[in-house]
């Protein structure tokens, strides 16, 4: 079991024990992300995470890159819409440098003007990219759609001509603002001990309590049906709506769902009466994403145009099938057990499950154990899975975009 510390300034640190492991993972987890940007800065978050390698008080950047990679360590971080993270995996006698690395970009960034500059066109390119990636750029305008008139809405990478109005004053601003010590999290995971955890959090001392961070929450769902020409060769579709947030009891069966109907799996409802057995597409699949206070769930697919209205026909044939069928319990069993079966394959990944155990201290104060889970999971019902699925896997009260080709 996690163990949780509170700092006296308010700062949580966490210790995931890992006997006789010969390697640490650590990370600075701060609840601050694409969701918590002002009007007119979207992609502030994604920037600043991008500028904290750029050189401190004491180190240059190249230095900065060196320091861990030298020892066979790893350094790096990620913005999502509700938190950035700064993580690094090192030999277990690392872990003082790893904090103190961590602890410098944090503390000690200087922003350099002409370091800005440079990095804006890396992250205008990177938007480039996204925009030349149908299969990431329809997920981007999906939730612009959901979260209208909201920052969840917005792509977490910006847009373009915000990111190229930033400052050192609107980067330190937005810093002060929240980056809170009650906003963050020192969480370490390998051999190590309640002391070396606390020892190190210590680092992040000078942060100092400014208030909780406020949110507003996401709008009320609008059904939309939109098309968009674009220069693509094929049709690409997505349809969802909004889900079940992080600490709502039906998550866990809505997991399951998505799981049965779309989820990684080749034996995915989905991938096998659509994509084996028709061969429409190669790419078919659904999701479903937890947030604080809300969720997403769609489903995607792209295909040829002679295709488009076939596949999704048969989308919606599926779903019809998992509203009005009964399910056996026999059946759920199989589902729950290959659910069970890939969290448990997961854990081995050490550095993914310290950082889920640090999102879900994030967001909800706790880390569940994973018997705890498990236990969850096996005792959804068939009842309960009818339920979720009559709410959720409803075509009419989902919304739609298609890329069309021009």
């Amino acid at each position: 079991m996690p163990e949780i510390y509170i700092l006296p300034n308010g700062m949580k640190a966490i210790r995931c024990h890992v006997p006789s492991s010969h390697i640490v993972h650590c990370a600075l987890m701060i609840k601050c992300g694409g969701r918590d940007e002002p009007a007119g800065k979207s992609g502030i978050a994604h920037f600043i995470e991008h500028t904290f390698f750029k050189g401190t008080r004491k180190r240059s950047s190249r230095q900065i890159i060196n320091y861990l990679e030298e020892k066979g360590g790893e350094l790096n971080a990620y913005t999502t819409k509700e938190e950035t993270c700064i993580h690094a995996s090192v030999m277990k006698k690392e872990l003082p440098k790893a904090a103190d690395i961590i602890s410098d970009i944090l503390l000690n960034a200087t922003f350099p003007a002409d370091e800005l500059e440079k990095e804006k066109q890396v992250v205008i390119d990177e938007i480039h990219a996204y925009e030349d990636t149908p299969y990431e750029q329809i997920y981007d305008d999906f939730e612009g759609i959901l979260f209208h008139q909201h920052p969840m809405g917005n792509p977490i990478l910006g847009k373009e001509e915000h990111i190229r109005s930033f400052s050192r004053k609107d980067i330190v601003s937005f810093m002060k603002s929240k980056y809170r010590p009650e906003n963050m999290i020192w969480i370490v995971s390998g051999d190590v001990t309640e002391k070396e955890v606390k020892d190190t959090a210590q680092l992040f001392s000078r942060f100092k309590q400014d208030g909780k961070l406020q949110r507003k929450k996401p709008l009320p769902q609008k059904l939309k049906f939109n098309v968009k020409k674009k220069p693509v060769s094929q049709y690409h579709f997505i349809m969802g709506s909004k889900a079940y947030a992080f600490s709502d009891k039906h998550r866990f069966a809505m997991a399951l769902l998505n799981n049965i109907l779309g989820g990684p799996g080749m034996n995915s409802r989905l991938n096998l009466n659509i994509r084996e057995k028709y061969g429409y597409t190669y790419t078919i699949e659904s999701g479903y994403h937890a947030f604080s206070d809300t969720g997403i769930f769609h489903i995607y697919f792209a295909t040829d145009k002679k295709y488009f209205e076939k596949t999704q026909l048969l989308v919606f044939r599926e779903l019809q099938k998992l509203v009005e069928e009964e399910m056996t319990p026999r059946s759920l069993k199989k589902y729950k057990d290959q659910f069970c079966g890939q969290l448990l394959m997961a854990q081995e990944n050490k550095l993914n499950v310290m950082l889920g155990m640090g999102r879900s201290a994030l967001l909800t104060g706790s880390i569940p154990e994973l018997d705890d889970i498990l236990t969850s999971i096996n005792a959804i019902t068939v009842a309960e899975l009818k339920w979720v699925a009559e709410k959720m896997l409803n075509p009419d009260k989902m919304s739609r975009l298609i890329y069309e080709p021009l």
